[in-house]
């Protein structure tokens, strides 16, 4: 099918999901309408990126009501294999030689603390480039360090594909939308906005401290106790804090330092009872 809307000269989009569709998956597909005629929605649980004792076994599956959405979005395709037909099966003789490394970029950040996860995560994004040769694909900004290693993988693997980020589509009270949601105790709900907006807090502190440099200032220094105290704010209200990073881009490394005209990513994760809380903002430095 896919190579017949090539042979046609329709350009295809992918967006690529683990299902338990929401709101934020649909703004992707959406988004993916807008760059090509066809959209293929994959819905795979992928095993390789998910660490011994994580929530694999449990994480939510609702194919059939993904495919009802994905009717309604308006989707060509939706590609849901089973782990022997993305993997082959243990009794298979099918040996696995080859795997992905990463150099740099999964340092830090999630890669710090999930490790092995973003090789899983190109290992799935590289068979899914090549089962659906798409021109576009889309893929969330929730998941920002994602986003980055996989647009660098594209690049240099020499996928035909551009990499196009959706932006974090968010409840009316600034929680992150995440198919892990629904994991969360009425009380944790309640408290897990505070992620959101501790990082806009942070990022309106140094967007209102690079308004004030002057343009022939350099670099603006990021104060310590900003980082220190919302820290602390998520100790005093039940969070387990994973990290809370400035980090520069492309690199994804660290900074105490910020450089007006560059593009930045402050990025959180933390833990809220057995729920694991992800999100990010981007600072963009450039006056406008």
């Amino acid at each position: 099918m896919v190579s017949e809307w090539h042979r046609q000269g329709e350009r295809v989009a992918l967006v690529p999901t683990m299902g338990a569709l929401h709101d934020g998956h649909l703004s992707l597909i959406r988004q993916a309408k807008e760059h090509a005629a066809h959209v293929v929605v994959s819905v795979f649980v992928n095993p390789t990126q998910f660490a011994p004792g994580e929530d694999y076994e449990r994480y939510p599956r609702t194919l059939e009501t993904d495919m009802e959405k994905c009717r309604s979005e308006g989707v060509s395709l939706v590609f849901a294999p089973d782990r022997n037909e993305m993997y082959g099966s243990d009794d298979e003789e099918r040996p696995h030689y080859l795997s992905v490394r990463i150099s740099g970029m999964n340092r830090h950040l999630c890669g710090a603390s999930r490790p092995g996860h973003f090789e899983g995560v190109l290992q799935v994004v590289n068979k899914l480039f090549n089962i659906a040769r798409p021109d576009v694909a889309v893929f969330g900004q929730k998941d920002i360090q994602q986003w980055f290693i996989i647009r660098q993988m594209a690049e240099e693997f020499e996928h035909p594909v551009e990499i196009l980020m959706g932006p974090t589509r968010r409840e009316s009270d600034g929680l992150a939308k995440s198919s892990r949601n629904v994991y969360l105790s009425p009380d944790q709900r309640r408290k897990a906005p505070m992620l959101f907006a501790s990082l806009k807090r942070v990022s309106d502190t140094l967007r209102e401290q690079i308004l004030k440099q002057d343009a022939d200032s350099g670099e603006i220094p990021v104060p310590g106790t900003l980082l220190s105290g919302e820290k602390q704010r998520f100790a005093e209200n039940g969070f387990k804090l994973d990290y809370f990073s400035i980090v520069g881009t492309p690199d994804l490394q660290p900074v105490d330092v910020i450089v007006p005209g560059r593009l930045y990513v402050i990025a959180a994760a933390a833990w809220l009872g057995n729920t694991r809380l992800i999100d990010n903002v981007l600072l963009n430095t450039r006056k406008e």
